[in-house]
This record gives structure tokens, sequence and C-alpha cells, in this order.
């Protein structure tokens, strides 16, 4: 079985606090991408960030000084219209989920936001624990900070052995 991992499509993420002109774009390739896997009758599993009020006494608070994905706040929703009744939700509490060990996989695919944080944190995460799977990201599919981070974060993905589509 595929699975479709689809990271931090936040209300936050796409044109709320951390939002973006690139985020917005890439909403519709991510419905249809989700519609696709979900037709198909492959697992999806969505992120979430997941921040509390104290966020910016957290390290990342003093990094990232932007309150954003606060639990149970609008900004912290998956956007309306991808979530179907079925799919996983992961909240994590950083960048990368460090609980992909308890799953089995045959082959990921990676999309969302942010490509240079969120997005490679996890593909990195998932490759080292699943060396000899095929795991792949849909650049159509992401954004990043910037266009030159989003690009820079494929490259890395792609020396890393993760197929860039």
């Amino acid at each position: 079985m595929k699975t479709l991992i689809v990271v931090d499509m936040q209300n936050d993420f796409i044109d709320g606090s951390l939002g973006s002109k690139e985020a917005v774009a890439i909403v519709p390739a991510v419905k249809e991408k989700i519609k696709e896997y979900k037709d198909n009758g492959d697992e999806v599993i969505f992120t979430r960030d997941t921040h509390h009020e104290n966020y910016m006494e957290t390290n990342e608070g003093h990094y990232l000084p932007v309150v954003h994905c606060i639990e149970n706040t609008e900004g912290w929703e998956i956007r309306e219209g991808l979530y179907f009744e079925g799919a996983k939700i992961i909240d994590k509490p950083s960048f990368g989920y460090t609980g992909w060990g308890n799953f089995k996989f045959d082959e990921i695919e990676i999309i969302g936001l942010c490509t240079d944080i969120c997005v490679v944190s996890n593909a990195l995460i998932l490759k080292a624990l699943n060396p000899e799977i095929k795991i792949s990201v849909d650049p159509k599919c992401c954004a990043g900070v910037t266009p030159d981070s989003h690009n820079a974060a494929l490259e890395t993905m792609k020396m890393c052995q993760i197929e860039i589509r």
C-alpha cells in the first residue's frame, strides 16, 4: 500500500501568520493529490504542527518569534476541504515527527508545508528509518519559506536518495 503524508497543510502556514502566496498556490494541487490517494484506497496521514499558549517561551519561539498553530485555534486547523474521514492526523510539537518508526510503510509520498523545514525534516527521518523503500516528494504540492529555500530543500532530499517527482 502507498502512503501519502500531508505535512502541516494548516491555515497558519497557508494564509495565516506564516502564510505565503506560494503556499496558497499549491492548495488545489494538494487537494487533487489527496483525492487521488483516497480514490485508490491508499493511506493518507496528515501531520499538524501543534503549539501551546507558551509558544514564545519555547526554543522554537526564540528562533521563530511568530505565534502560529496554537492548538484548537483556526490557524492550527487543517485547511478546509483537505481532510477526509478515515485519514489519520498526527499532532507533532516540532519540525519532524519522531514516531514514524511505529508505522509500517511500503512506499511513501510526502507533500505539504514548508518544504525547507517540516517537509525535509520528516523526509529525512522517514528515509533514515526506511532506507530500502521508495520515498518521494512532489514539488508541485510543496512550498517553502522562500522559492530559493524550497529549491535548496529539494536538492538536499534528492542527495539523500529521496525521489523528487
